[in-house]
């Protein structure tokens, strides 16, 4: 069994890679949505696909502490339950088939299955960063004793 490589960024996680292609398919399929669903459907389903990978991006960068971290998997878990709602109301509405949303279905109860993972193992995500300073010490030291007022 291979060993996968340890994520720099978010950019790095294989659920957020999923996020992006779900989103971008959503706005692809969309843009046969009628004009008049323009600030209703289309909005409502862009947006919410758009938001489980921002989602994932924050709860990356609130991994010091395992609640925020679960707090925002959890935002993301739910958008993405959102967004099969507004495939579903397309399908309702007539703008999509059942057969043209079932690839994107998959893919969101895929992206679940894998948020739910990483809930449920938020321990081996979350700690207490390495003590690294990225920028030059001189942008965070200040010498009090030669600034003249």
């Amino acid at each position: 069994m291979s060993k996968l490589a340890h994520a720099e960024s978010f950019r790095d996680l294989i659920v957020y890679q999923k996020a992006r292609r779900l989103s971008r398919e959503i706005f692809v399929i969309t843009r046969s949505f009628p004009r008049e669903e323009m600030y209703s459907l289309t909005d409502q389903i862009r947006r919410s696909s758009r938001s489980i990978g921002a989602q994932i991006a924050e709860a990356w960068a609130k991994r010091r502490y395992d609640r925020h971290f679960v707090s925002k998997l959890t935002d993301a878990d739910g958008e993405q339950q959102e967004t099969q709602h507004w495939l579903e109301t397309a399908v309702d509405s007539q703008y999509l088939t059942s057969s043209q949303i079932a690839p994107l279905i998959e893919l969101c109860l895929e992206i679940g299955r894998i948020l739910g993972g990483m809930i449920s193992k938020a321990d081996l995500f979350c700690g207490e960063p390495p003590k690294a300073i990225r920028e030059s010490a001189s942008e965070y030291i200040t010498d009090t004793a030669n600034i003249q007022n």
